[in-house]
């Protein structure tokens, strides 16, 4: 799996790598429709959608504060925002350099290949 993250809480948990990765089609319909809308630029049902992602889990590999962007994976069932999110990152939000996937909200990331 991933290489190890070195430092604090987040010692046992392994980044994304790319053979971390799940194909878009394997993810649920929820998390293709997010990352079709990503795609068209929204408009997205929360308004936490498309905010700066700051990466302090540091499982996803570095770049500088605001390159990556977070959104919510409708959860069928829950009442709130619920555990599932598409982050991407890159410069130009609806054309991602890379997207990752994650249904235990930020405790492990597979990187999305198309």
């Amino acid at each position: 799996m991933g290489a190890a993250v070195c430092c604090g809480a987040a010692q046992a948990r392994s980044s994304a790598t790319d053979s971390d990765s799940v194909a878009l089609a394997q993810l649920p319909e929820q998390a293709r429709q997010t990352e079709e809308l990503i795609r068209r630029g929204g408009p997205f049902p929360y308004a936490k959608d498309g905010t700066v992602f700051g990466n302090r889990e540091r499982l996803l590999p570095r770049h500088k504060r605001g390159y990556y962007r977070e959104y919510t994976v409708k959860t069928p069932g829950s009442r709130d925002r619920g555990a599932r999110r598409i982050v991407c990152g890159g410069e130009k939000p609806s054309a991602p350099d890379a997207c990752y996937y994650t249904a235990d909200h930020y405790s492990s990331f597979k990187r999305i290949a198309q």
